[in-house]
C-alpha cells in the first residue's frame, strides 16, 4: 500500500523508516556510487530529511520499504535551489505551486508496479494540493523511468555527457496519465484516494493547505 508520512511522524513506522533509509544507502551509495553520507546504522540521510518533508512510501506486506520519494515545497529549502542553481542560470525555482521531488528509491527486487504506484502518489499530491509542477534533479536513468510512465520533463538545464549527465526539470501529472498508471500499478482510483485521505488528519491537511 501507499503511505504518505511527514518526517516528524516517521517514528510511528520504525520498520518502514529504517528500511527506507537503508535502501537509500544501498541504491545511491552502493549501486549508483553517489557522493552521499551513510551513517553508522547504514542509512542514507541528508539535511533535507531534517526539515519535515512529506514522504511517499510503498509499504510491502511485511511492513518494510518497497519504494519511496521525498517532497518539499520550493518556498523553503530545496536541493535544486541550494545545490543545482547553476543548471537554471542562477534562477531560483520558487512557487507555492511547485514542489521538489527527490530521493526516488526502489528497494532491491522492486518491480514496475512499485514505480507506477509512486507515480500515482505524485499525481494525487499534485491534484489534492493543487500544484502545477514538481521540480527535480535527474540523471539519464531517472529520465528513462519517468518517460516510461509518460512523464517527460520540461528540461530547465543540463550539464555533462552520457551517464554523467545531470539535469533539472519540471514535471506535471496530466489527467490522461492516471488511467494507464493505475493499470500498471494494479490499483483502483478509489483505493488510491482512500490511501491519500486516510493519511492526513485535519491538522496536517490545514498545515499543507497553508503551505500550498
Amino acid at each position: 500500500m501507499l503511505r504518505y508520512i511527514y518526517g516528524d511522524d516517521l517514528h510511528h513506522f520504525p520498520r518502514l523508516r529504517d528500511t527506507m533509509f537503508r535502501d537509500r544507502a544501498d541504491q545511491f551509495k552502493n549501486r549508483l556510487g553517489w557522493d552521499v553520507h551513510v551513517n553508522e546504522a547504514g542509512e542514507e540521510r541528508d539535511e533535507y530529511d531534517d526539515i519535515n518533508p512529506l514522504y511517499v512510501i510503498w509499504q510491502k506486506a511485511d511492513g518494510s520499504h518497497g519504494g519511496s520519494m521525498r517532497f518539499l515545497p520550493t518556498t523553503g529549502d530545496t536541493m535544486v535551489n541550494d545545490h543545482f542553481s547553476h543548471l537554471t542560470d542562477g534562477v531560483r525555482i520558487e512557487s507555492p505551486f511547485i514542489w521538489e521531488c527527490t530521493r526516488f528509491c526502489l528497494a532491491p527486487g522492486a518491480d514496475r508496479r512499485v514505480t507506477a504506484a509512486l507515480t500515482l502518489a505524485a499525481g494525487e499530491i499534485m491534484e489534492e494540493f493543487q500544484l502545477k509542477h514538481f521540480v527535480g534533479v535527474f540523471d539519464p536513468r531517472m529520465e528513462r523511468i519517468y518517460s516510461l510512465m509518460g512523464l517527460v520533463p520540461d528540461v530547465l538545464g543540463r550539464v555533462g555527457e552520457g551517464r554523467d549527465t545531470i539535469g533539472v526539470g519540471l514535471w506535471e501529472m496530466r489527467e490522461e496519465i492516471f488511467a494507464p498508471t493505475l493499470a500498471r500499478a494494479g490499483i483502483d482510483r478509489a483505493i488510491s484516494k482512500r490511501w491519500f485521505h486516510d493519511a492526513f488528519d485535519h491538522r496536517h491537511w490545514d498545515d499543507m493547505r497553508a503551505i500550498a
